[in-house]
């Protein structure tokens, strides 16, 4: 449904108008000093802004969004694995080109998402390629336009296939989720991060932040137990939510001494 309400800032699509964005008006997003606005995929694809962008991120991942990028400004990756093609996290644009792109390369078979920040137009992506959109049942307040599609999980970790897990890690969000792809990087393991695991200008090191525009440290149990979880998976890259945003070597390792150095700091 192209003509509903979607927050100009965040990308979240509801499923009626409303005059406050709720993502927004949380402490871990922004209302901008503009004030709260608003558009829809309608207008969107007639204003002529945006266009498709696909491009490769890696062995095997595929970067889908928009040129320029459209709301918060993550691209999703589509996963080639063995089991399927699978869309990790959420382009906010999307139109009939890029829809046709994506089927060219074989179609999905899923859709999970790390966190609200990502929801935006989940639910026209479901309905174009008629499949599920995995969320943590953490996460459930702040879905913007629920759907049969939406599939809530509970618990730590969800296998949507058998070589994709989802990790709910906790960080940023309650349902703070990343995906581990043990054949990804040509079968030395790679994890999906989203902005769960935020990959920072040293690539050596990830962030975990509670707020990351208003600069909120996440806390330390949550931080602790992320790196505890994450050490008995191998892996070798983190992707992050932006272009080009990624740790292509030592990814387990940025993980466990970035929890080190945080939970030194915050320990004085």
């Amino acid at each position: 449904m192209s003509e509903l309400p979607i927050c100009v800032a965040c990308g979240m699509q509801y499923a009626e108008p409303r005059s406050d964005c709720p993502i927004c008006e949380d402490e871990r997003q922004y209302v901008p000093q503009a004030g709260q606005r608003w558009t829809d995929l309608d207008t969107v694809r007639a204003s002529g802004t945006y266009t498709a962008r696909v491009e490769e991120q890696g062995p095997g991942l595929i970067g889908v969004g928009s040129t320029p990028n459209f709301a918060i400004g993550e691209r999703a990756l589509l996963v080639k694995a063995e089991s399927g093609n699978f869309l990790w996290d959420c382009a906010g644009f999307i139109d009939d080109d890029l829809v046709a792109k994506v089927r060219d390369l074989g179609g999905i078979t899923g859709i999970a998402i790390s966190h609200p920040h990502y929801y935006t137009t989940m639910v026209e992506w479901a309905h174009a390629f008629d499949v599920p959109v995995y969320l943590h049942e953490g996460d459930r307040q702040w879905i913007g336009r629920p759907d049969p599609a939406i599939k809530l999980w509970s618990g730590a970790t969800l296998d949507v296939a058998p070589d994709l897990r989802l990790i709910n890690l906790g960080v940023h969000f309650a349902g703070g989720t990343v995906l581990h792809w043990p054949g990804g990087e040509n079968g030395r393991g790679a994890v999906l991060a989203g902005d769960i695991l935020q990959v920072i200008p040293d690539r050596r090191f990830v962030g975990m932040m509670y707020s990351y525009p208003n600069l909120i440290p996440e806390r330390p149990e949550v931080v602790r137990r992320a790196a505890e979880m994450l050490e008995p998976y191998e892996f070798e890259a983190i992707y992050g939510a932006w272009w080009d945003a990624i740790i292509r070597t030592d990814g387990h390792e940025a993980v466990q001494r970035s929890a080190k150095r945080y939970l030194a700091q915050v320990s004085h």
